[in-house]
Order: C-alpha cells, then structure tokens, then sequence
C-alpha cells in the first residue's frame, strides 16, 4: 500500500498552528518589553499605574472641548440661506481656522489609539467614553519630550495644554505636559486583526476598543432600558424587584437552572420568570407594577436564545389584553423615538437598514391566521387533524405548497402533531408550522417594502395555563404574541383570576410532569391562595429586552446584545 500523502486539511491546520505559534512569541516580546517600560518609570520615581487624577485642575471630557469650538465656529460660519441647521455642534464643519482657535487651557486625559512621530512632532490619539481629540506634542513646547518612548498604544496617559488647530484644520491640544496614568502591557488589535466572533465575545473589553460600533449597539441598549422605565414610569407603574431564586418553577413553561443554599439545605430554581411574584403584588394592592428582570432558563444556545436574558414584565390592574395591545404600540414607537433623539447617528444607520415598520400594527387571530396561511398555501382546511391522523399526502400537499413559494417543515410538523393530547395543542402546533414562518411574508405594508408587526391573539387555553378564558369562548384565552420582522418580541395575556381554575390548570400541568414532560409548572399553593384572597381584573405583559434591542440596532444575534454571553470555557491549545 503507498503512504497516503499529507491531506489539504492537515497542511492547512498545521499552518495555522504554527502562525499562531509565531504570534503568541510576537506578544511575549512585546508584552516583556512594555514591561521594561513600566520598571524604567517605577526607577525614576514615576507610578506606570497611578492613582491620583483627581488632583490639581478638572478634568475636561474631550467631546467638551471640541463642542467649545465647534459651536464658536458654527456661529461664526455664514450659512446658505434656508439651509437646515446642524443635528448637533461636532457635525457642523469638519476643519477649524487656526486663527479663531482661542487658546485655552485644558487638562484631559484618555486611552492612546494611535501615535506619529515626525521628528520634532509627534501627534497622539486619544479617546474617552465621550470621543476622540489629538494632541500636539512638539519639541521645545512639551516638557521631557523624550519621554513620549515610553507610551504605547493602548496607554492612559494625561495632558495639559491649550487648545490649537493644525495647519490641517484639526482641533488639538498642544500638550505642555504629558504622563502615563495606565500601561497596557497588551497591544490592542486593529480594527482588521480582531473579527474573530468568539474571541470577540470573550474579550468584550477588547472588542469594545477595537470596534466602536459594539459600544454603540450597548449604548443604545442603555437608552433602551431607560426609555422603557420612562414609558413605565409616567403612567404610574411602580418599579419593583422579586426573588431569583424560587422554591418552585412557575411563571412560565421552560426548564429551569437548579441550585442549593446550603443553610436551609434547599434545593432551589434560578426563575425563569417573575410573573407569579409580580401578580401577588397586585392582590397587595400595586396596580401597576414591572420589573426589569433578570431570568434564566436551560435551553439551548441559539441566535435568539441565551440561557441568562432580560426581560421586562409588568401588569395592570383593570385593562384587558386589548389594552395591552394599544399600549404595547405606544410602548415601542416611543422607545425608538427616545433612541433617535439620544443615538441620532447611529439610530439613522439602523433605521434605513430595517426591513420592517412600526407604523401600522395587525392584529390576527390564531385560527384565522392558520385559515389563511393554509388558503395561500393552496392546502385544505383539515391539515391539522389529517397530519395528526397520519392520513396525508404530504407529498402532494408540499408540491401544492412549494408551488406557492411556502416550504412548510412537514417531518417536524408531523412530529409535533403526533404528541399533541387536546384540539388546542394540535391547533398551535400547526400555527407554528403553517403560520409564524410566513409572517413577514403575508404581512406587509402597503407599499409592500416592509413587513409590519403582527399580534397573533386568541390562543387555545390549554398552551396558556396562566391566561384567562374567552367570555365568548371558553376553548380560547385572551392573549397575545407580538412578533416582527418574523421575531417573538412580546407575549401577554388577561391574567387568570379565577382561583378554582387556576388550581386546576397547576394540577393538569402537575399531570403533564408525571408523564416525564420537562417544561412545565409546579403546583404553586402560596400562588392559589393569594388568588383566593382577589386580584382584580389585571393584564400582565412580558417582552425580552434582548430582542428589543436586536430588533432596534438590527443585530442578527443575542450575543451581539449582551456584554458578556454564556460560552464554553476556554481551554489551552
């Protein structure tokens, strides 16, 4: 037998192995000499990792100096008659006359981005939390301008000095004195070097220098959050905080995250949402009430779901899920109305990229919703039952539907079908099947460019174990799930008050566990006898706030809209 020569996949492996072998000792050598750089200032009396920027004058952010200017430029500018003025003063011009370039004295400070030297010149770079500014350091004018040696990219370091521009138009700081506050023993990547998604996510204090544009996606995120509290807040919703730990799984069909307190030798459940807690408040008299919640289920990983997620979840006391609904509308064109007026930029960017709209809402029932899906599939009425049945084409059925432009999930629609126990389950089933798939699709604005948000309401009462039943009817509740863009973004229901039928369905679900079902609630004792004691006609809401701002910023993943995602241990090569 001839030896089997090297595969194309080793060679390349082995290549691999070794460029990273040659840049792990690339970095060793540059870390080892910073660090002679630190024991260098620590000899001269100098701290390569002070402490004491509080003295002397005030520190100036640098987006404060360049605002100064900017607005005296724009002032000073003429502009054409009828022009619009400027969003905002950084945006009016992009050179300053060095001649109306007052020069003002300024202490700053900020990380080095990046460092020419021409001879006698030598520009620095830097960046604080509110931008970016240069400073001038020439010989003669800067103090031990020798010492400049000693930074790196990726250093703190502090300036004194007045404000100038160069002779290319752009603000500076012509720095009379200049010292390292922070030295970087690692190098910070360029913005070409640092793509990698995973190392992305692990190093998140990396990835946020080296791409500015994952601090704007978090930022937002900040604004987001506030806005909802604002929202929240001006109708007279209380904000509140309840237990992440709990005696039993409720408030949600999912698998939950075990723990132990080892005092009381109880094993406990990481929540995988508030609600139960939330709704015990309003039989205590908080009508309104939300919480911003930290919940934590223990599913898998995908580009919509990390184990750990924020969600916030409020109720109302005498609103129905109509009401809900209106609100919800409310709820989410001001949000992104309060992002724009904080983010005007990056906002722009966002907005012009969504394939969606939030100016008009659908609202469908979920049997007219399936109705419909399947008449536009060119399919029968029936499917459900005859895929439960196992008495369909569904050869024909997919040929009828692909014809249509539709693939429909046949093998995992039949599955599911199979192991429904009631009409209700079998009718949700097949609406996840037939119907959410198609959403942005049979959704659209009238233009047609867009999809528009689409509630879906009236769900069977046997996947809602926690919503009220229909007065019209009783096989349905009174819900709904919000989606857009073809995203799950809310879920929200008139809330079950009656505490007979609640016991009943805890029992059912109790029931369902004993058969080995894992997504299912306990029996909550404590829950049925605060419902005993009366809660008012109530409306509860639930919305993920990670998908709010994925949905806003146009991330494609979870990841990208938590600082710090759930990843596996990092092992050595």
């Amino acid at each position: 037998m001839s030896q089997q020569k090297d595969r194309p996949n080793d060679k390349k492996t082995e290549r691999l192995v070794k460029e990273a072998a040659e840049a792990a000792r690339a970095e060793e050598t540059l870390i080892a000499t910073r660090k002679a750089k630190a024991a260098r200032l620590r000899a001269r009396g100098d701290n390569p990792f002070a402490n004491d920027v509080t003295e002397g004058e005030p520190l100036v952010e640098l987006a404060a100096v360049r605002a100064r200017f900017d607005g005296a430029r724009a002032a000073a500018e003429p502009r054409p008659e009828g022009a619009a003025p400027e969003r905002s003063a950084s945006a009016a011009a992009d050179r300053y006359d060095p001649a109306r370039v007052e020069p003002v004295p300024f202490r700053v400070a900020g990380r080095v981005l990046f460092v020419r030297s021409f001879g006698g010149v030598t520009f620095v770079r830097l960046r604080d939390r509110t931008g970016e500014l240069q400073l001038y350091c020439e010989q003669g004018s800067l103090a031990d301008f020798e010492r400049l040696e000693d930074i790196d990219l990726g250093d703190f370091v502090e300036a004194h000095g007045v404000a100038m521009a160069t002779q290319k138009g752009e603000l500076s700081i012509r720095a009379g004195r200049l010292r390292l506050l922070t030295k970087a023993y690692r190098p910070l990547p360029t913005k070409t070097s640092f793509k990698d998604v995973e190392s992305r996510y692990r190093m998140r204090y990396v990835d946020l220098v080296a791409n500015p544009h994952v601090a704007g996606v978090f930022r937002a995120r900040t604004a987001i959050v506030a806005a909802l509290r604002g929202f929240l807040d001006a109708r007279g919703f209380l904000e509140v905080e309840t237990p992440t730990m709990h005696t039993l799984v409720g408030g949600a069909a999912a698998k939950p995250f075990k723990t132990h307190h080892n005092a009381l030798d109880l094993e406990l459940f990481m929540r995988i949402a508030p609600e139960l807690f939330l709704k015990r408040l309003v039989v205590g008299g908080f009508e309104r009430v939300y919480e911003i919640a930290r919940c934590y289920r223990n599913e898998g990983l995908s580009t919509r779901h990390n184990p750990e997620f924020t969600m916030l979840e409020y109720y109302q006391a005498y609103a129905t899920y109509e009401t809900l609904m209106d609100a919800t509308e409310a709820m989410l064109r001001h949000v992104d109305a309060r992002l724009a007026e904080r983010l005007p930029a990056e906002h722009a960017a966002w907005a012009a990229q969504r394939t969606y709209s939030l100016e008009r809402f659908e609202r469908v029932p979920m049997a007219e919703g399936i109705a419909r899906a399947l008449s536009k599939s060119g399919l029968p009425a029936d499917v459900p039952q005859r895929v439960a049945a196992d008495d369909a084409p569904i050869k024909e059925w997919a040929k009828a539907a692909k014809a249509s432009g539709r693939e429909i999930d046949w093998t995992n629609f039949r599955a599911g079908a199979k192991k429904c126990e009631s009409p209700g389950e079998l009718v949700f089933c097949a609406y996840e099947y037939v119907v959410e798939p198609f959403l942005t699709r049979d959704y659209r604005t009238e233009a047609g460019d867009k999809s528009v948000p689409v509630f879906i309401i009236d769900y069977p009462f046997e996947v809602s174990p926690l919503a009220r039943k229909k007065d019209s009817d009783p096989s349905l509740v009174d819900r709904f799930e919000l989606f857009i863009d073809g995203r799950e973004l809310c879920n929200a229901f008139s809330e079950l008050n009656d505490p007979e039928d609640q016991d009943a369905r805890f029992r059912a679900q109790v029931e369902k566990k004993s058969r080995g079902e894992e997504e299912t609630m306990d029996y909550d004792a404590d829950y049925v006898r605060a419902l005993e004691h009366g809660l008012p006609p109530t409306a509860g809401f639930g919305m993920g706030v990670d998908r709010l701002t994925m949905l806003l910023t146009g991330a494609t993943s979870i990841r990208d809209v938590i600082l710090f995602p759930l990843l596996r241990p990092e092992t050595d090569a």
